[in-house]
């Protein structure tokens, strides 16, 4: 954990603490197409250890992550502000305050957010912290396996994702 993530009160205001400075757990060049997302990592800063929860920002024109699903990870999304577009396998649906979406593990149902519009979209995210997960991503070259607490990303093949594509 963190210094800046280490808890000093019983209670915070979210906004306030420190966005991650990591845009993404991917490796470049792949963490820069992240640009415009922000996570304050509320479960971290709790020292929570069974699951995580982030405050997480979209400036307009930002994503979330790759569209993806887990092996083993459950994921909950609640939208808090803005109008973010939820794409799955189904097809895009514009979320708005209030909605909220889950992705059971082992469906293989992918997915991610997007902010289309002119507004910050603000939303909690909450995963659990399943050892041994993998994550696959459908529209991607990618594969992630979480391997004692870090992730580590390939090619589907297996081969290694090298800098500069």
């Amino acid at each position: 954990m963190s210094s800046e993530l280490q808890q000093s009160a019983p209670a915070v205001l979210a906004r306030t603490l420190l966005a991650a400075r990591v845009q993404s757990v991917l490796p470049e060049p792949l963490a820069s197409r992240f640009k415009g997302r922000e996570k304050r990592r509320l479960g971290e800063y709790f020292g929570l250890l069974n699951f995580g929860v982030n405050l997480t920002r979209l400036a307009p024109g930002a994503i979330s992550s790759f569209r993806h699903a887990h092996k083993t990870q459950d994921e909950f999304i609640y939208v808090l502000e803005g109008c973010p577009t939820l794409h799955t396998h189904q097809g895009s649906l514009l979320l708005e305050p209030g909605m909220c979406a889950g992705f059971r593990a082992g469906t293989g149902e992918a997915h991610n957010l997007s902010n289309e519009t002119s507004q910050d979209v603000w939303y909690l995210e909450v995963g659990d912290r399943s050892p041994g997960d993998e994550a696959t991503y459908p529209d991607e070259d990618l594969k992630g396996v979480l391997q004692d607490g870090v992730w580590r990303f390939t090619r589907k093949d297996g081969s290694p994702i090298k800098a500069g594509g």
